[in-house]
């Protein structure tokens, strides 16, 4: 939690990529201008961040101040983890395994502070000419690596099939479909005999049925 009066020491001596969006592509294009550090951005007018970033400009002239007026919400349950990067050069899709393979260990790493596994795998990728293409798999099994969940987002390009000349401008890993937190289970034996009894009852005849010794 950073105080009002914390804002400025806090944020001004960050590195401009921890800003919410504003990803390699826009970090770069902020290192040719000389935009290293939060406190570089704060130092500029908002008419000049609008002449190189466009309407993004006011957003970072307010982010570099801490202006932002979405609400904060504590405990929230996390609904999806993802991470995406745009390319330098536009590029084939054959040219994406390293960035895939990179970004699943992004996103796995940070789905590691969530107790739930997810069971859907995302993959995003958009091409040069800005059109935007989703694939997602929901395996019997949620994917237990890094390794895994890269492996899950490579077969998943393998589902694109848009021709070798077409170039990409941008990919993204995604989990999402976190699993909801099992119940607690009753205890077998409980206070009540006639309870236990019956709770052992049927689990004697569920086991028989899996065995085929009796007929439903």
């Amino acid at each position: 939690m950073i105080q009002p009066h914390e804002v400025q020491n806090f944020l001004l001596p960050l590195p401009v990529g921890r800003i919410p969006g504003v990803g390699h592509v826009t970090e770069s294009h902020m290192k040719e201008l000389g935009i290293i550090t939060v406190g570089d951005l704060y130092g500029l007018e908002p008419s000049a961040l609008e002449a190189h970033f466009g309407r993004y400009g006011l957003r970072l002239y307010q982010l570099a101040r801490g202006i932002d007026h979405n609400p904060v919400i504590s405990n929230r349950v996390t609904k999806s983890i993802s991470a995406e990067d745009t390319f330098q050069q536009d590029v084939p899709l054959a040219g994406t395994e390293e960035t895939i393979r990179r970004l699943a260990d992004k996103v796995w790493t940070a789905s590691r502070n969530n107790a739930r596994a997810a069971k859907t795998v995302i993959l995003k990728l958009k091409t040069k000419e800005f059109n935007t293409l989703t694939r997602s798999l929901t395996p019997s099994i949620p994917p237990s690596s890094s390794d895994e969940l890269a492996r899950i987002a490579l077969a998943l390009r393998e589902r694109v099939d848009l021709g070798p000349h077409q170039l990409f401008r941008l990919v993204g890993i995604g989990l999402s479909n976190f699993q909801i937190e099992e119940e607690p289970r009753p205890p077998l034996f409980g206070d009540d005999e006639a309870s236990a009894n019956s709770i052992l009852q049927e689990t004697v005849v569920n086991s028989a049925r899996l065995t085929g010794d009796v007929t439903p």
